[in-house]
Order: structure tokens, then sequence, then C-alpha cells
């Protein structure tokens, strides 16, 4: 078998992870090259991909091929200095990383999750991005009137398995970076401190934060020039201090 069918037996096998060997051996009939089923199995297990149901789509790749229209979203929790515990409620694009803060209260309650989901779900239609799947954790904090919101817009609600965060990875992910970066930093007041701080994080987040899942792109889309004029930088700081931008300075 030359090289070039190999090649090209582990590149349908890849791209297409339910494919058994006779599928793959009717898309290469189709292309003219007659191969038998059993050289297809051999090929692709000496490559590593073994039968097609071992092969099927993790959940990853679910959420890659699907990022356009997932939103995750969850809670988190903040102390104030007078030991009050606020709780935060934001959601996350897949496709572009960006974040949005839905608010900040000390009673989560069903008329607080219910009027955020309409807002959210209201904006992200408004703007070209309706939600086709909603992931969250099973947080009684959840109400069925929030469900509600986001299945009328037709979107489908997707409940993370119990004691499983892998399943809402990138939420996961966020309230580290938001904690490492800022309210693990901060002395909070208030409820109204802690909507200000976070309102100024979420902006520096968006607009000018590099993400690796996003090619060290900012969720906002913006860019800097194509070819900086020079080394001259100008720093621009966030939160007093606590977070550093930085910007060329025009020639």
């Amino acid at each position: 078998m030359s090289p070039q069918l190999v090649e090209l037996i582990v590149r349908l096998g890849r791209e297409n992870r339910t494919w058994g060997c006779v599928r793959i051996q009717g898309e290469l009939r189709k292309l003219g090259i007659r191969v038998g089923a059993t050289s297809v199995r051999r090929v692709l297990r000496h490559h590593g991909l073994g039968p097609a149901p071992r092969r099927g789509r993790t959940w990853a790749e679910f959420l890659r091929s699907q990022a356009k229209g997932i939103l995750a979203t969850d809670f988190f929790t903040v102390d104030t200095v007078l030991f009050k515990r606020l709780y935060v409620l934001f959601a996350i694009e897949h496709a572009n990383r960006e974040a949005h803060l839905l608010g900040v209260t000390a009673h989560p309650n069903n008329a607080f999750v219910t009027q955020v989901a309409r807002d959210l779900a209201g904006d992200l239609a408004e703007a070209g991005r309706p939600v086709k799947f909603l992931i969250r954790d099973r947080d009684t904090k959840f109400t069925a009137s929030f469900d509600e919101v986001f299945r009328s817009e037709g979107a489908e609600v997707i409940k993370a398995p119990v004691r499983s965060p892998r399943a809402n990875a990138l939420a996961e992910r966020f309230v580290r970076t938001v904690r490492t970066e800022c309210v693990d930093w901060t002395l909070v007041l208030g409820r109204r401190h802690l909507g200000a701080v976070l309102r100024e994080y979420f902006r520096h987040y968006n607009e000018q934060r590099p993400h690796r899942g996003i090619d060290l792109g900012v969720p906002a889309g913006r860019t800097g020039p194509k070819r900086p004029a020079g080394f001259l930088v100008h720093r621009h700081d966030v939160l007093g201090g606590l977070i550093h931008e930085y910007r060329p300075v025009a020639a």
C-alpha cells in the first residue's frame, strides 16, 4: 500500500470519528480507489485509531464543532469585608470567549435569575448571536423559569453531570481566572462596589486580554496595528493598578 493511500485512510479516520473501516472503504471506492476493509482496519489500528465505536466524538470535540451558539453559565461567590456573601452570575460564549456579567446579588432567587436570563437572551438575539445550547450545572439557583427563558428562544439546556467540572470547563476556567486576577486581590465593600469592580474587569477581559482558545485574540475582536510604528508602548492601569493594559503610542 502506497504512503499516499495510508495517509488518506488515516485522514478519513481522524476527520470522521464515527466511521468504521467499511464506511471508509466505501468512501475510497467513490474516489476510484479499491482497497479491502481488512487493510483499512489494519492501517487505522496501526495509527492508534482502533474500531469505530471507540473513536466516537468526544465532549470536547462536540464543544469545538458547535462552539457558535454555545453559552456556558455559572455562579461564583465573593465575601465582603463585613463577611456578607454575594453571588455573581455570569455567562461566557464558547465561540469568541466573550464573558457577560449578568448580575450581583445577595439573594439569587427565581426573580433575579429569570430577569437576567431575559436580558441576556434578548441582547444576544439582537446581536445576531442566538443561543443554541446553554450549559449549566445542577445548582438549584438555576430555576425552571431560568431554563424556560432560553428554551423559548430555541435553545437546548444541557445540565452538566454531578461532580463533573470538566463538562462545563470554560465557565470553571473563567471563575479561576476572575478570582486569581481580580476578586482575590480586592477588598469588597458591598454589592455596588463589587458590581463596579467586575464591570471594569469584564471590560478588560473582553477588550484587552488575549486568550489561547481563540489564537491569542481578544473576544471583542479588536486587533493592534499590523506593523507597530516602534517600541513605544503606553501602560494603562486598571482597577487601581491591579491589572495593566498595554497600547502602542501613536507615532
